[in-house]
């Protein structure tokens, strides 16, 4: 291991340092350069948004996770520093509703159900997509049609022109807390048919912050206040990736290998006056996944998809602090190694019965298994393996003004344990239905709807972890109804290039939510179907392009109202949060991107708000309120060219007022930060 960070860190620093990949790529057969979030045509009727383009490439973030934050309806739950874990929440379901795809296959944790998008960096994306359902698209994988929502991560794929067959990009960033980020790419084309990518990058920091530490009390007196550091959010990460494109007659096949190495501390809340818990976390992920696509007749066309995955985890927590209310505890201390090994198989049919009606057949396979290492825990571990089949059905009808798609999708689950009891075989089916409608013909007006059950499986902890796990467990249910409109509006001969808006309101109803529940003892929880939630909301999104002469301008604004209320009861009662809006959600929460090229310069400012909420305690009562939250953030670029080398300059401020928040309570963010940027792309 110690031999591949040598050479990834030396193919990085033997380079130049660069900064943000040109998209100013063309290939032998297109190029298309999106900079909008916004609905696309009429095509989609489902509910999109999008970012790519030289937008999300000026965007001043690190990650997938902070990016997606600009999407109307998405809650990130940041549990602070560089190193903290970074999850996202769609419509605050919940997290494990969201499905993730990278280049097209799901990320998967079959031990929590989370992502950490924290771990996913921009440098190689070219596009990032979020759909409220599902995608439009019946030609896809079951996997696809079973999210109640679904975020897709495009990375580049090479381009060249003209002649042209090696493309290098090198890049290096250097933030003022003592943070690094040197990356390279390489692209290939190998033959007229053929072209291969390779990248890599280390990121590394102290993570060391200052941070003002602020309480007051119920009557509004001052209760302490503060000037501390933030410790244990050092991060050393080192991610290796390469892929294989190839065209074929009427086809094409991709083949993908990923590893990513981390090794980081992950700070804990401060509470008690003590500023320095937390756990630490080494990572080793690992998945090689492949896809071939082949259109056998004008009618018949078939896709393959197949993935194997290995994560490693471990888990050192010592001397660590948890809050119950105004219970202070200090846990033992753990040391766990996980293994997680994954093999998925997804096989897709789409035949076009007429050039209006299409239907779809799609069947998955997954093998997930966990093992573990525990130190001084005396519990036998589960050992849990499981079995999942996933079948889909679909079809689309395209009668010009009217679209819509029906799609039912199955899954059938065996479960294996080494120790104890494993869960209980489970079938379960989720019917959806997307209605499409365009009223005017020389209007770019649609109106959309959509009615979609799911379900989600409970994880392995769900259902096994120590003194907390319940094998009984059913899988969570949530039903959703959706209606919406997308507005085009074109100019001509105006200094207003294009607007556009997207506004949709919704409702949702979840049944038997997995919950932590309390036992008879009151440190003692298990994992119970006793939870409801319901809820609704409204999301809108506008985008305005204009010019002013040679000076071209973008600007996106999102905004979102939720309401998510617990209706949960326990042994036939309700809980003291009863009609309580759930920990988390905002009622008000949006974004807004503001961009400004002028030739080789380009001007970007973005700033983000998140509105009053209350944190995870049980009640929603003046204690447990949460202050809202913005942020701005600024960056100013400069493209120079010299012969055939181009090289781009580019200073960033995040949280430019230094306001001091916190996204999850009690674990503060960073203040006032700058980042700079210099790099070269041959």
């Amino acid at each position: 291991m110690n031999n591949i960070k040598k050479i990834l860190l030396g193919g990085m620093l033997c380079a130049f340092p660069c900064t943000h990949y040109a998209q100013n790529k063309l290939d032998s057969l297109q190029y298309l350069q999106e900079v909008v979030i916004t609905a696309k045509p009429f095509e989609e009727i489902i509910p999109v948004q999008k970012l790519s383009g030289d937008i999300l490439q000026t965007l001043s973030v690190h990650s997938v996770a902070d990016a997606l934050r600009y999407f109307s309806g998405i809650q990130v739950k940041d549990y602070g520093g560089i190193g903290g874990l970074k999850t996202i929440d769609v419509r605050n379901m919940g997290s494990h509703h969201v499905g993730v795809f990278y280049d097209g296959i799901e990320l998967n944790n079959a031990q929590n159900g989370v992502i950490d998008l924290g771990k996913y960096s921009l440098d190689d994306m070219e596009e990032l997509s979020l759909y409220n359902g599902q995608k439009s698209d019946i030609f896809q994988s079951a996997k696809d049609f079973s999210a109640a929502s679904t975020v897709y991560l495009k990375t580049k794929r090479p381009r060249f022109v003209g002649d042209k067959k090696t493309n290098v990009i090198l890049r290096y960033k250097a933030m003022s807390i003592d943070f690094i980020n040197p990356s390279f790419r390489v692209e290939q084309r190998i033959s007229p048919s053929v072209t291969m990518s390779a990248s890599g990058e280390m990121t590394k920091t102290n993570g060391r912050y200052k941070f003002r530490y602020k309480r007051k009390n119920l009557d509004g007196t001052l209760a302490y206040d503060t000037t501390a550091t933030r410790t244990n959010s050092d991060v050393e990460a080192y991610r290796l990736e390469t892929a294989f494109f190839g065209r074929i007659e009427d086809g094409g096949w991709s083949a993908k290998a990923y590893y990513y190495d981390s090794n980081r501390g992950a700070p804990g809340a401060i509470v008690a006056n003590k500023f320095d818990d937390g756990f630490r976390q080494k990572d080793k992920n690992f998945f090689a996944q492949g896809e071939f696509t082949k259109d056998f007749s004008d009618q018949y066309h078939f896709q393959f998809k197949g993935k194997y995955a290995f994560d490693k985890m471990n888990y050192i927590a010592r001397d660590t602090t948890h809050v119950l209310g105004d219970v202070v505890t200090e846990s033992a201390q753990f040391d766990d190694t996980y293994y997680q090994q994954e093999i998925y198989a997804s096989v897709i049919n789409m035949y076009n019965i007429t050039d209006w009606w299409d239907v779809s057949a799609s069947a998955d396979f997954q093998w997930n298994k966990l093992n573990a290492t525990r130190l001084g825990i005396s519990t036998a571990f589960a050992y849990p393996t499981r079995y999942t089949l996933l079948g889909a059905l679909a079809t689309s009808l395209n009668l010009g003004k009217f679209k819509a798609m029906v799609s039912v999708n199955g899954a059938f689950v065996h479960e294996t344990v080494r120790n104890g009891a494993a869960g209980p075989n489970k079938k379960e089916f989720s019917p959806a239905v997307f209605l499409g409608y365009k009223p005017f013909q020389n209007h770019d007006f649609n109106v959309r709807a959509f009615a979609k059950r799911v379900f989600r499986m409970p994880t392995f902890n769900d259902l096994y972890y120590t003194q907390v796990g319940s094998s009984a467990l059913n899988p969570e249910y949530v039903n959703q109804v959706n209606l919406g409109f997308t507005y085009n509006l074109p100019f001509r001969h105006s200094v207003f290039d294009k607007f556009s808006i997207q506004t949709d309101a919704y409702l949702t109803r979840t049944t038997d939510k997995i919950i932590a529940a309390p036992t008879g003892n009151l440190f003692r929880w298990m994992m119970s179907n006793v939870g409801k939630v319901k809820g609704k909301g409204v999301e809108a999104s506008a985008a305005l392009d204009m010019h002013f002469g040679a000076v071209q301008v973008v600007t996106n604004l999102s905004y979102a109202y939720s309401e998510q209320k617990d209706y949960t009861k326990i042994f036939g009662l309700p809980l003291s949060s009863y009609g309580d809006q759930i920990p988390y959600t905002p009622w008000h929460s949006g974004s807004a991107i503001c961009s400004a090229s002028y030739k080789s310069w380009n001007l970007n400012y973005s700033f983000f708000y998140v509105g009053e909420r209350y944190n995870g305690a049980f009640n929603n009562i003046e204690k447990n309120k949460v202050r809202p939250w913005y942020t701005h953030d600024i960056a100013l670029q400069k493209q120079f060219q010299f012969s055939k080398l181009k090289a781009n300059a580019s200073v960033e401020v995040n949280n430019l007022f230094d306001q001091q928040y916190e996204v999850i309570y009690n674990y503060p963010m960073p203040g006032r930060t700058f980042k700079f940027i210099i790099g070269i792309e041959l």
